[in-house]
């Protein structure tokens, strides 16, 4: 687990170098609004075709060699991003990249592999930390590397570097990780029939409990797939902002959530429960967008991310976590990779309706329709808490109060 741990913060730094200079590169090409969301949509489309293959690939052959593989691409595919020179490069450069990232479902299905029901949402909410600290890290590399200056912002340092960090988490993974599935779940597994996509969805998702969970898991990541993916566009129209300063701030939320998920998540499970948490956070996640547009200087927009980032810190390994329960133990690969599939899909949609928003009705339209989506979804939790919440989890609760 400290090993996978590891691996999974090293490449994410890498992705967290890209994220605050895309939108300010693809607009380097003369690219709208819209096409910006539609390239931050691209990568998450091929993440969304990858995710099931990897993840049942991995229940088939074994969680490390996918994640070799996939990290191997990942390098090629920040290369290529590197040495892009036209618009429909630095869209094919981020199809490939996204089709690699699709790594992540076997990521959290070596977790469910190497915890016990008890401490799984801790294991799911380590993972959601390496992700907290990739974006702490990354951002503010890329931002340093790229510049202040959204005009003569330096883009080829930066996908570099992200390369280079990719290859130091395969490295890393050749020599230190070892394989989490047994012989035997494997074996059993190689005995079922192969499905196809559709079945593969259709099998998971006809479970009542774990398909209405990836459908607030798609909810929640379509909102803030769409704050990411217009956010430097609207600092820049709002503050007037570069990479570097979106790079510093993204860095910040990264803090927040590297703490909330990595410190913070395993007693908030235990206090509240995972369902609880799920509603907590779809509210806060609602509040925190809803003040994006109203923040007319620097502290209110970091009240603003704060809450936001905290709602999102929490739903995400709630929701993990009780997905992973509601799986049985030769399916966590294939519903990990569903779910992960569900989520980048959401990261299509989010970011080309947040793009098509802010290219067509204005700047704070994608923030308005992000907070409502998530105060829909917490009525919808909070009506749902009574066939979420485990029987013992609901009787310590009222033991409690």
């Amino acid at each position: 687990m400290p090993v996978l741990f590891l691996i999974v913060v090293v490449d994410l730094i890498g992705f967290g170098i890209i994220i605050p200079l895309l939108p300010f590169y693809a607009e380097f090409f003369d690219a709208d609004p819209a096409t910006v969301g539609l390239i931050m949509a691209t990568y998450s489309l091929t993440q969304f075709m990858a995710a099931p293959f990897w993840g049942r690939t991995s229940d088939r052959i074994g969680r490390r060699p996918v994640l070799l593989v996939s990290l191997a691409g990942a390098v090629l595919a920040y290369v290529w991003l590197g040495f892009a020179e036209q618009l429909w490069a630095l869209f094919a450069a981020r199809a490939l990249g996204g089709f690699m990232a699709g790594n992540i479902a076997t990521a959290f299905a070596y977790v469910a592999d190497v915890t016990t029901r008890e401490n799984r949402a801790r294991g799911m909410g380590l993972i959601g930390a390496a992700f907290g600290l990739g974006f702490i890290i990354g951002p503010a590399i890329g931002g340093i590397l790229a510049g202040p200056d959204p005009i003569n912002a330096d883009y080829r340092s930066p996908a570099l570097a992200a390369a280079a960090l990719s290859g130091l988490a395969l490295a890393l993974g050749i020599v230190f990780l070892k394989e989490s599935l047994s012989p035997e779940i494997r074996a059993r597994i190689a005995e079922r029939p192969r499905d196809s996509r559709y079945n593969q969805f259709r099998q998971t998702l006809k479970h009542a409990n774990i398909g209405f969970l990836i459908a607030v898991s798609f909810l929640a990541t379509f909102a803030f797939a769409g704050l990411e993916a217009t956010f430097a566009m609207w600092s820049r129209r709002q503050f007037g902002w570069g990479p570097e300063q979106n790079g510093y701030l993204f860095a910040f939320v990264g803090v927040l959530g590297a703490a909330v998920q990595g410190g913070l998540i395993g007693r908030l499970a235990k206090r509240f429960g995972e369902a609880r948490l799920i509603v907590q956070g779809a509210a806060a996640l609602s509040i925190g967008v809803l003040m994006i547009p109203f923040a007319t200087n620097l502290v209110v927009l970091i009240i603003a991310m704060v809450i936001a980032a905290y709602g999102f810190s929490v739903i995400s390994p709630g929701l993990n976590s009780l997905i992973s329960l509601n799986a049985g133990e030769e399916d966590q690969g294939l519903v990990m990779g569903v779910t992960r599939a569900a989520t980048t899909l959401a990261r299509v949609a989010g970011p080309a309706f947040a793009g098509a928003l802010f290219a067509f009705l204005g700047k704070d339209w994608p923030y308005y329709a992000g907070a409502a989506v998530m105060a829909a979804v917490t009525v919808l939790a909070w009506r749902a808490l009574p066939r979420l919440t485990p029987a013992d989890e609901a009787e310590n609760s009222t033991n409690g109060s």
